[in-house]
C-alpha cells in the first residue's frame, strides 16, 4: 500500500464532502453521428436487473458536470469542454466491490455522455449513445449506478460529438479489495492527451478533403531523386505501391503536431508538470493515453520502468526502457528514482511531430534534460516487389501476432539479480499475473477486417460502416475467437466494450494478458479470446476518434438465449 498518494490534486470527492457544479455541431457532422439511426432497441431486448442485495444504500456518490471551459493550451484562446471545470476531469478513486452512484449533469447546449472505459458494468450504464441510452440532453442529469467489479487504472470520457477531443476525459483508479500485488510508496497519475484549437468537425472536414492534410513531413522530390540514385528500380516500385495504397510512408499519424499541442496532466511541455518523490521511494506511475488520435512512445531517461499492469490488469513484472502506449490504453509502471536527481517523463508522438513532458523530482521547479526527439520512422511496405491490391479490396494479411520468438527488440542484463531489461515493451512480453478463468477452446470465430481509404478518409470494419452492417450476435458464456485482420497501413487501437479480451500473444492460454484495447499494427492479424458474462448490446470500435467517426464501429449483441449464426 502507498504511504503517499502523490499528485492526486484533481481527486473527485464523494457528495457530502465536496461537489462542483452545439447542438449545431451534431447537426453539421454526419461523421460524428455514427450511432444515429441505430435505435434504442436495447431496453426491449436486454433488461439488466441488479442482484437483490445491490440496493445501493451504502453506495459512494459523486456529482459530475460537463460544461464549457476557456483554455489557451496553444497560446491562443479557445473553448473546451470539461468535467467539473477541469482538463483532465477529476480522478475517480474507487474500491473493488464498492457500489457507486454517479450523477452526471449536462451544462452544454448539445448532447453529452460519459463512458467508463474498461469497466465491467451493466450495458445500460456503459454510457454509449445508441447502445446504452440516448445520451444526456442539455440541462438534464443522468444517474449511473453500478458495482465496481475490478481493480486497476482506467479512465472515463465522452462518447458524443467529438467532445473527447475537446477535453471530456479523466482517470479512474480502483483499489483492490484485498492486498495490492504491487509494492510502492507513492503514486502519480499521468494522463497524456492531444489538444487542437480546431473544432472536431473542422479537423474531420480537413481530413475528408485530404487524408494527408496534417502530414507536413511528406517525402520530397530531392528525396525521390536520391532514392533513384541509390536503387532506381526499388524506388519506383516503392512509390508505385504506396500510390496504389493511396498513402505515404510518412503517414504515421492522421492528425499531427501541425495542429496538436500535446499535454501531460493538462499541462504543456513548457509548463512542465512535476511529480514529487522522496529518496528511496518506489514510485508507481499510472499512465493513461486519453488522446483522441495520438500514439506515444514514453521513456524516462535514467530510469528503468517496471511494467506491472496493462489496461488495469496485473501482469508479471517486465522491465523496459521505453513503452509505446496506444490511444485508450493504460499502463502502470514502477520506478525507483535516486536522491538528488530529477527525471524527465518524455512522451514523444509516433510520428515525432511533438511530445508531452513532465518531471519527477524531489522539489517543485526542478528540471532535467529534455532529450531530442528520435528520428521519424518510415513505414515499410512488407511486400515490396509484389503486387498489392488497392485498399478496400481483398488484400493478403501479414503473419499473426503470435511470434515464436516473442522478444523483437534488443535486451541487456543489469543489476546483481541479472534482471533482463527490454529496450521497448512488446505485447509478447505481457503475461497475466493471475490465471484466466476460462481457458476453453473457442467454438466460434468472428473476423473483423480493418478496412478503409486514407485518400477519401473513411474507415470501416469488413468494408462496411456501422449503419450498413449487421450486428455480431453472441451468447452469454460462449467462448469466442476474435481475429482483427488489419488490411490498412495504419495502426488501429480496437476497443471492445463489456468484456476483457485475452490477447493471444504467445503465452499459454491461462496467462494470456487481458486487455480492453488492442493495438493492431499495419497488415497484421491479431487474435483474442472472449467470454461475455453479461447480455446487452456492446460497442466495438477503433479508438482513433476520426476512424470511429467515419465508420470503424460495430454492434455486438449478446443474449442469454440461442442465436442464429452470423451471416
Amino acid at each position: 500500500m502507498p504511504r503517499h498518494p502523490g499528485s492526486l490534486g484533481f481527486l473527485a470527492t464523494p457528495t457530502g464532502l465536496a461537489s462542483i457544479d452545439r447542438r449545431q455541431f451534431l447537426r453539421m457532422s454526419a461523421g460524428f453521428s455514427v450511432l444515429s439511426g441505430v435505435g434504442l432497441r436495447s431496453h426491449e431486448l436486454w433488461a439488466f436487473v441488479e442482484p437483490a442485495d445491490e440496493d445501493f444504500a451504502e453506495a459512494v456518490e459523486y456529482d459530475l458536470a460537463v460544461g464549457h471551459l476557456g483554455v489557451s493550451f496553444s497560446g491562443d484562446s479557445a473553448e473546451a469542454r470539461a468535467i467539473n471545470g477541469m482538463i483532465p476531469g477529476p480522478l475517480l478513486r474507487l474500491k473493488e466491490g464498492q457500489d457507486v452512484i454517479l450523477r452526471v449533469t449536462n451544462n452544454l447546449d448539445e448532447t453529452t455522455s460519459l463512458h467508463w472505459h474498461g469497466l465491467l458494468v451493466p450495458f445500460d450504464m456503459d454510457g454509449v449513445p445508441g447502445f446504452s441510452y440516448s445520451g444526456i440532453e442539455p440541462g438534464e442529469t443522468f444517474t449511473y449506478r453500478f458495482r465496481v467489479r475490478q481493480s486497476g487504472t482506467y479512465w472515463y470520457h465522452s462518447h458524443s460529438g467529438g467532445q473527447e477531443q475537446r477535453g471530456v476525459y479523466a482517470p479512474i483508479v480502483i483499489d483492490p479489495a484485498g492486498d495490492d500485488p504491487v509494492e510502492f510508496d507513492r503514486e502519480h497519475v499521468i494522463v497524456l492527451s492531444d489538444w487542437t484549437d480546431e473544432k472536431p468537425m473542422e479537423v474531420l472536414r480537413n481530413l475528408k478533403g485530404n487524408g494527408g492534410y496534417y502530414n507536413y513531413g511528406k517525402r520530397t522530390l530531392p528525396g525521390f531523386v536520391k532514392d533513384l540514385f541509390d536503387d532506381a528500380g526499388a524506388a519506383i516500385r516503392d512509390r508505385d505501391m504506396w500510390g496504389r495504397m493511396r498513402m505515404d510512408p510518412t503517414d504515421l499519424a492522421d492528425v499531427s503536431g501541425a495542429t496538436y499541442t500535446f499535454l501531460l496532466n493538462g499541462q504543456t511541455a513548457e509548463q512542465n508538470w512535476t511529480g514529487l518523490f522522496c529518496a528511496g521511494e518506489r514510485v508507481r506511475l499510472r499512465i493513461v493515453n486519453a488522446a483522441a488520435m495520438t500514439y506515444f512512445d514514453l521513456k524516462i531517461p535514467g530510469l528503468t520502468m517496471t511494467v506491472v499492469q496493462a489496461d488495469g490488469q496485473d501482469v508479471e513484472p517486465v522491465a523496459v526502457e521505453e513503452l509505446q502506449i496506444a490511444t485508450a490504453e493504460t499502463y502502470d509502471v514502477v520506478v525507483e528514482p535516486e536522491a538528488g536527481q530529477a527525471y524527465t517523463i518524455f512522451a514523444q508522438t509516433l510520428d515525432r511531430s511533438g511530445f508531452a513532458r513532465g518531471t519527477l523530482s524531489e522539489r517543485e521547479g526542478a528540471e532535467a534534460h529534455v532529450p531530442a526527439r528520435s528520428p521519424r520512422p518510415l513505414r515499410k511496405m512488407p511486400m515490396a516487389g509484389h503486387e498489392m491490391p488497392m485498399a478496400g479490396h481483398e488484400m493478403p494479411t501479414a503473419a499473426t501476432n503470435m511470434p515464436t520468438n516473442p522478444v523483437a527488440h534488443a535486451e541487456h542484463v543489469v543489476g546483481p539479480a541479472s534482471r533482463t531489461v527490454h529496450a521497448k515493451l512488446e505485447y509478447a512480453h505481457l503475461r497475466a499475473l493471475s490465471p484466466n478463468v476460462d481457458v476453453r477452446e473457442p467454438t466460434k470465430t468472428v473476423v473483423f477486417r480493418l478496412t478503409g481509404d486514407m485518400e477519401r478518409y473513411f474507415w470501416t470494419l469488413n468494408d462496411k460502416k456501422l449503419s450498413d452492417s449487421d450486428p455480431i450476435r453472441l451468447q452469454v458464456g460462449e467462448r469466442v475467437r476474435i481475429q482483427f485482420v488489419n488490411e490498412t497501413m495504419m495502426e488501429h487501437p480496437m476497443h471492445l466494450h463489456g468484456v476483457f479480451m485475452e490477447l493471444q500473444n504467445g503465452q499459454d492460454r491461462a496467462h494470456a494478458p487481458r486487455k480492453h484495447t488492442i493495438s493492431v499494427n499495419p497488415l497484421e492479424t491479431v487474435e483474442a479470446h472472449v467470454t461475455y458474462e453479461v447480455a446487452g448490446p456492446w460497442a466495438l470500435h477503433c479508438h482513433l476518434l476520426y476512424h470511429m467517426a467515419t465508420g470503424m464501429f460495430a454492434r455486438v449483441e449478446v443474449t442469454d438465449g440461442p442465436l442464429a449464426e452470423n451471416t
